[in-house]
């Protein structure tokens, strides 16, 4: 069993950043595909971005692009979200999510795995 946990929430302002981490534990070290998703009120969850465990394929939602960047430590089994020129559209919870894979799916349903979530809001 997979056990992840989110850090690096909080509140910003428009323009700010912050840097999400989701730690791994647990299980054996299989090469697993890591991904974030967000949820805000009233909203589906929705894919934000994710890599496979290379690193070699790395997809974003279009929302995102050019202002999110995935990266991850193998050996610390940890992934990272660095999150630049936020806006209040971005404020949700932002969950982290594994899955034992080779690909990168953008529906959650394809994760077996999730973290509790941590709160990002950012204000006007």
């Amino acid at each position: 069993q997979v056990q992840l946990v989110e850090s690096g929430g909080g509140l910003v302002q428009t323009g700010g950043s912050l840097r999400l981490a989701c730690a791994a534990s647990g299980g054996a070290r299989s090469k697993n595909t890591m991904a974030w998703f967000r949820q805000a009120p009233g909203k589906e969850r929705e894919f934000v971005t994710g890599m496979n465990w290379s690193g070699g394929t790395i997809y974003y939602a279009d929302s995102v692009k050019g202002r999110f960047t995935l990266s991850r430590d193998n050996a610390e089994n940890t992934v990272f979200l660095q999150m630049n020129s936020l806006k209040p559209e971005d404020t949700a919870v932002y969950y982290c999510a594994a899955q034992e894979s080779t690909v990168v799916v953008t529906s959650p349903n394809f994760y077996s795995y999730w973290g509790q979530g941590t709160q990002v809001t950012v204000s006007s």
